[in-house]
């Protein structure tokens, strides 16, 4: 019966592994398939990515320009249209958002007038297009921005 403890591999599917320096007789002794002398025959050789043979790398001879901004706000952007396929009446706040999928949790959330939206509804969210902010007003919903992006 086959158990846990008496599995083994299927025949010719497994080799064994090449031991290097074990005497002449294997074929892979002395060198150990190195060759002889230099830098790549002495243990923790090896060229590091990148590394041009003393030329200047490419990494260093191109330019570099601009940087990268730490303060730089990521927003998950929301059509109108989606905003649509809320029921009238109800707060789209960021839970909802992230509850039906439409951002992930934790993201600062934008919405943005692309299509149209025939419901009521109040959208809180962290910052809106003006046109979308008319248009969700003008179907008789109301805006209302959260406290951080409402200080700037």
């Amino acid at each position: 019966m086959l158990t846990l403890g008496n599995l083994s591999p299927q025949e010719g599917s497994t080799k064994q592994r090449k031991r290097l320096g074990r005497g002449p007789g294997s074929g892979h002794g002395k060198t150990a398939g190195r060759g002889h002398k230099g830098f790549k025959s002495r243990s923790g050789s090896g060229i590091k990515p990148g590394f041009e043979g003393g030329q200047m790398p490419l990494q260093r001879r191109l330019p570099k320009r601009g940087f990268t901004n730490i303060f730089k706000k990521e927003f998950s952007l929301v059509a109108l249209s989606q905003l649509d396929k809320f029921e009238a009446g109800v707060v789209v706040s960021p839970a909802e958002l992230v509850e039906a999928g439409m951002v992930k949790k934790g993201t600062l959330i934008k919405i943005l007038a692309n299509g149209e939206i025939t419901k009521a509804v109040t959208v809180k969210v962290d910052k809106i297009s003006s046109q979308a902010k008319a248009q969700i007003e003008a179907a008789g919903g109301t805006v209302v921005l959260t406290e951080v992006t409402a200080a700037e």
